[in-house]
């Protein structure tokens, strides 16, 4: 049996979850509400405050839903109760961040300023002090999204092996390459 998918999932205070028809689980909690369409092999029970994902057999692909369709209600009831957030740093030289609304516009050694549009569901703060690099925090409620958003913000300016610049999470370690003075 699946070691994920077997794990109980427990339930905070205030968070409630429906399994409804064409097996359509819904979460609401604090912060928002989240669904998800589950596969008609695998089931919801919900007893009391904690709920039990099950599947209908054992064959492979099951099974490999099993722990994935777990994860996904958990990351669920963790996001309306909690909610994820994700930090992004800008490392290099007239690297600049603003946040205006839902868009975020950046300044990262391009000729042109780079604007992107962000989802409802994300909310994007940018912070820029002196002597430290430019920080973008993203907050959301689904991590799936947050994580697509976060990916695509930092694949605008990879960081780069030789000086380290570029759009970066904050806990990311970037592997350093020595230059070609480092041969002789």
């Amino acid at each position: 049996m699946s070691r994920i998918g077997k794990a109980l999932i427990t339930l905070p205070k205030g968070v409630q979850v429906t399994v409804g028809e064409n097996n359509v689980i819904r979460v609401k909690g604090p912060k928002g509400e989240l669904f998800e369409q589950l596969d008609e092999r695998i089931t919801i029970e919900i007893d009391g405050d904690t709920i039990t994902v099950n599947r209908a057999n054992e064959e492979k692909p099951v099974r490999a839903l099993h722990g994935l369709y777990r994860s996904l209600v958990n990351n669920m009831v963790v996001g309306v109760s909690e909610g994820y957030k994700k930090q992004l740093e800008l490392v290099g030289v007239g690297y600049k961040a603003t946040a205006t609304g839902s868009n975020l516009e950046l300044a990262l050694g391009f000729s042109h300023p780079i604007i992107v549009q962000f989802p409802k569901e994300v909310v994007v703060t940018a912070t820029m002090e002196k002597g430290k690099n430019p920080m973008v925090y993203l907050e959301s409620i689904d991590k799936q999204l947050l994580g697509q958003v976060a990916a695509k913000v930092r694949s605008l300016r990879k960081p780069e092996p030789y000086k380290g610049k570029g759009v970066r999470y904050t806990n990311e370690f970037i592997r350093r390459k020595a230059g070609k003075s480092a041969s002789k």
